[in-house]
């Protein structure tokens, strides 16, 4: 099967990002949408740290280390950018300002819950960050993830065995082998790699599958 590079996962997750939306990316690898946003869409970035207007990934040695996103990432400000105080950031998220959040996850449930923050293992250091506020407080919760985790056990299952970021908050996950929607009707495969069967993937999930 042909998995998809994080990269092609990336421009996967922003041909679904409408015209005018309101956008967070969360830490780590969702980040990466930013430089596949299509320029002719007008689509606001924010950050949980005080900033809207948010461009992609400056070019390397153009770094402004005084601008930089919610994972101390260097990024680039557009035109009519601005900044504003951390609390005014997480109002704008709590309040229901947020059309679309983009998180990483351990596990998504077929109903849409979500873990995100802490596996539970001893040792381990949770990083609860925005995720919660931004998982309940957004019109919409994508999860980009890899299918698998690297044991081979699938990170979509019935229900979550790690502690719980949110409940019934993902309504689509992104994959490196296929995506998924979620809800109160359990999941459904959008699309899938080349050569990778529904059947296949109900082998890899382990959970139910709806074409």
């Amino acid at each position: 099967m042909n998995r998809l590079t994080r990269d092609q996962m990336a421009a996967r997750v922003a041909r679904d990002i409408p015209e005018g939306a309101y956008v967070n990316l969360g830490i780590g690898l969702p980040t990466k949408v930013g430089n596949y946003l299509p320029q002719e869409r007008d689509i606001f970035l924010q950050s949980e740290n005080g900033l809207l207007g948010m461009g992609p990934a400056p070019a390397p040695g153009k770094e402004d280390w005084e601008l930089i996103n919610a994972g101390k990432q260097a990024v680039t400000l557009l035109t009519g950018g601005c900044f504003f105080h951390h609390a005014d950031s997480f109002a704008m998220m709590r309040a229901g300002h947020i059309d679309i959040c983009v998180l990483g996850a351990f596990q998504v449930s077929t109903r849409g819950d979500l873990a995100n923050w802490h596996t539970g293992e001893p040792g381990a250091i949770p990083a609860v960050g925005g995720a919660m506020d931004l998982a309940i407080g957004a019109k919409q919760t994508f999860v980009m993830m890899e299918l698998l985790t690297k044991q081979g056990e699938s990170k979509l299952v019935e229900a979550c065995t790690y502690p719980l970021t949110g409940l019934a908050c993902v309504g689509r996950a992104y994959t490196d082998l296929a995506v998924f929607d979620v809800g109160a009707d359990g999941a459904r495969v959008v699309e899938a790699v080349e050569g990778l069967s529904i059947d296949e993937l109900r082998v890899l999930t382990g959970v139910p599958l709806a074409a």
